[in-house]
């Protein structure tokens, strides 16, 4: 029973910023719970314990219940100093390579039992806690990689924490052969077409959508869209029968990571009320990247994966075209070989084109900052966190409004007056001239400088806090372990939370 103190939430991803990255999925899983702890959450994070993880983690002690498997260590994520739970089991996660692939950019051949054995691990931690008494009153997992979670929680048929599942990217499913899930461990009742069966397959992402307590997505557009065959990458049809359970939350930026006023990265500072930092982070860039030092010439980054979905493709196609339309075009990113290739290839061949194969994160914030416009082109987008730091550093984005990006952009529209609130400029199609078209547009705005300027304090002074995310959960939270009262109801309060909020409940384990 819990009376008095905050309630507790076990926190389970495959990433988070700074111990383990390869996308969008570890900064949220580095933000959101700072958020949470600052509404009064007794937030506790669990990641498998890969190399640059053990190595970055501090303080970290076993507080294992048992050694049937890996060991869990408990310590300390840098700079937020959330607790952080560690599943140490060396054959699976101390390896060289990437946290899913090798060197060689394969999936590892293991990831199935790697991740089995992990949500085994949470699922046990959910359940007994840990040998110092620390008990979840809920569990919140994230993607493929932990949606056994509630599945095995389900399938022990005693009382258990309830369930949140937010999936990031619908398109990454965990799709595994059904004879080599036959062999982790997992309960017999999952391998069936009602639970982790799809299409022949042993899916970790089905059996999180059909047992979780409640599933959330990464934007509210988003939610809507996975609902269709279109959108619904073979999923819609489970996730209509849990329509009722699914709710879609924007995600934030974290300020303490993601701040122009603030980044130690930037060579220059700034804020929607002077902007002579951006300018001069705009030359720095330039002459980094040897092109011409002209600020009255449009500086377009492209900063994202290249991969299908990101429409890298069509970007690679139109290189040409970019270089003739006296812009300036940079790329940062990495992904598809193919395309990596390509891009270094095209690179050379028109100068005021620059492509960085690869990712560094000091590099995508320096030239977000140095930007004047950010290509999001997508073939779907869940949230689009790129769009939110693009906006949130001034760079406006040309971005196809779909997903999160529907709920994030606002569409400048036509000359000569900009729609009020514009930060950006929105396309429906999903092709070469949709894309251009829009660029055109914000090319058209960035001549007209004096509106173009009010434009950039515009999107530089929107609002995407994780608090406001934060007061979503809480309320998703609230609705599930029964009795939570909150002294300051998180809903829709337009107040921040306090760091003292005190929730209490009576709900019996």
């Amino acid at each position: 029973m819990l009376t008095d103190r905050k309630p507790r939430l076990l926190f389970a991803c495959a990433e988070i910023y700074p111990l383990a990255k390869t996308g969008g999925l570890a900064d949220v899983c580095a933000a959101l719970p700072r958020a949470l702890a600052r509404a009064g959450i007794d937030v506790r994070i669990m990641l498998p314990a890969y190399p640059t993880a053990l190595e970055g983690v501090e303080n970290a002690r076993d507080v294992s219940r048992s050694t049937d498997a890996g060991r869990i260590l408990l310590g300390r994520v840098p700079d937020s100093r959330l607790p952080i739970y560690l599943f140490d089991q060396p054959d699976l996660f101390r390896r060289p390579g990437g946290l899913y692939q090798d060197e060689n950019r394969r999936d590892w051949p293991d990831n199935l039992r790697r991740y089995a054995a992990f949500c085994h691990a949470a699922a046990a931690l959910a359940a007994h806690g840990d040998a110092e008494g620390w008990v979840p009153d809920l569990v919140h997992v994230h993607d493929w990689h932990t949606a056994l979670v509630p599945a095995l929680l389900a399938s022990r048929g005693s009382t258990h924490p309830p369930t949140v599942l937010t999936i990031h990217n619908l398109a990454f499913q965990g799709n595994f052969p059904m004879h080599d899930a036959a062999g982790v461990g997992l309960p017999e009742a999952l391998f069936n077409a009602g639970m982790a069966e799809f299409y022949g397959q042993f899916s970790f992402l089905k059996a999180g959508i059909v047992t979780a307590d409640r599933l959330t997505t990464v934007s509210p557009t988003y939610a809507k869209e996975i609902l269709r065959p279109e959108h619904g990458a073979g999923f819609d049809g489970v996730l209509r029968t849990r329509a009722n359970d699914l709710a879609g939350i924007l995600n934030g930026v974290d300020r303490d990571v993601w701040n122009p006023a603030t980044d130690p990265w930037l060579p220059h500072h700034y804020s929607a009320q002077d902007l002579s930092g951006k300018h001069a982070c705009k030359a720095a860039m330039q002459r980094e990247l040897g092109l011409e030092p002209a600020p009255d010439v449009p500086l377009v980054c492209f900063i994202n994966r290249l991969t299908h979905q990101k429409m890298a493709g069509v970007v690679l196609e139109l290189l040409p075209a970019l270089a003739g339309r006296g812009i300036q075009f940079a790329l940062h990113g990495e992904g598809d070989a193919d395309l990596e290739h390509g891009f270094t290839a095209a690179s050379g061949r028109f100068p005021n084109v620059v492509t960085r194969v690869g990712y560094r994160e000091d590099m995508a914030h320096r030239l977000t900052a140095a930007a004047d416009i950010s290509l999001i082109p997508s073939r779907f987008e869940p949230c689009g966190l790129t769009a939110l730091y693009s906006m949130h550093y001034g760079a406006l984005p040309v971005a196809r409004l779909v997903g999160g990006l529907a709920d994030s952009v606002v569409d400048a529209g036509d000359a000569p007056i900009p729609r009020a609130g514009a930060t950006g400029f929105g396309f429906a199609e999903e092709t070469a001239e949709g894309l251009l078209a829009g660029l055109d547009r914000a090319c058209a705005w960035f001549a007209r400088q004096h509106t173009w300027q009010r434009m950039v304090r515009t999107a530089l002074d929107r609002d995407f806090s994780w608090d406001t995310a934060a007061r979503q959960y809480l309320k998703l939270y609230d609705e599930l372990v029964l009795g939570f009262e909150a002294d300051d109801p998180p809903g829709d309060c337009d107040c921040p939370l306090s760091e003292d909020t005190a929730i209490r409940s009576t709900r019996s384990r």
